[in-house]
């Protein structure tokens, strides 16, 4: 089947979706994850409304490295300057003067990613509203990235949170191998090639085992586990911790 046609069957699946069948499939494929999700209870992903690829990507850049309410803040402030809700456009952003939008709190770095995403969003490179359930997640990637400041892993929580799309497994996310690390009851955090190996068996629904790994580092839900819990938010590589310890095998399991 082509990547397009998948690509329009997946995006509404999430998480309505989530069926019995599904459930089923991820537990005939992996076991241990069978147990967890038994554990938590009722996938409940909740998805936030978007305007656009290119609202929603704006915002993105404007939360990187911030706190939340610093965040929404200065988010708030660069809408007030381009425009609310649907007047968000790329063509707005181009016509609000750098210095205005360093007004608004932005850093020159973020400042210039805006305008970049503005531009390409013009030209084309940053698929429209209307183009996007024609695409498949690696073709989002791959056109999303070639924006200066968004990276991979940005790409995958709007595939996930804006897009609902059921196959995504962001293993450079510090929180979903710090689950993976307590599901498998392994001594140290794993690499993301692991996580990304091992994660082969929940195709086509990577993206509801994620977020079971992520909801079992919420401290209500890790209470049973005997590592201590941490934030069941999605954290970018850059929340990596300084003491994390990359696993040389996925493998190793703790001693008893």
């Amino acid at each position: 089947m082509p990547a397009t046609s998948r690509a329009v069957s997946a995006v509404p699946l999430l998480p309505d979706g989530f069926t019995v069948s599904a459930r089923r499939a991820l537990a005939r494929a992996d076991p241990t994850l069978a147990a967890l999700m038994r554990r938590l209870g009722p996938f409940r992903l909740q998805m936030r409304p978007f305007h656009s690829p290119f609202a929603a990507l704006a915002e993105s850049i404007v939360y990187q490295q911030l706190h939340g309410k610093a965040a929404a803040s200065i988010f708030a402030r660069v809408c007030e300057r381009v425009g609310v809700g649907a007047a968000f456009t790329s063509e707005a952003l181009l016509a609000t003067p750098e210095p205005v939008l360093r007004g608004a709190g932005l850093s020159g770095a973020k400042t210039a990613a805006l305008k970049d995403l503005a531009q390409k969003t013009r030209e084309g490179a940053v698929p429209t509203m209307a183009e996007v359930p024609r695409l498949g997640d690696e073709e989002l990637i791959e056109r999303f990235t070639q924006v200066r400041g968004i990276g991979q892993w940005t790409v995958e929580m709007l595939l996930i949170f804006r897009l609902g799309r059921p196959d995504v497994l962001p293993v450079d996310d510090y929180a979903i191998r710090k689950g993976f690390m307590l599901m498998q009851g392994l001594e140290e955090s794993p690499r993301p090639r692991d996580v990304l190996a091992y994660g082969e068996r929940w195709r086509p629904w990577r993206t509801v085992a994620s977020w079971y790994l992520w909801r079992s580092l919420d401290p209500v839900a890790a209470r049973n586990q005997k590592a201590p819990s941490v934030s069941a938010t999605p954290q970018s590589p850059q929340a990596r911790s300084s003491k994390e310890r990359t696993s040389s095998s996925v493998t190793r399991r703790k001693s008893a």
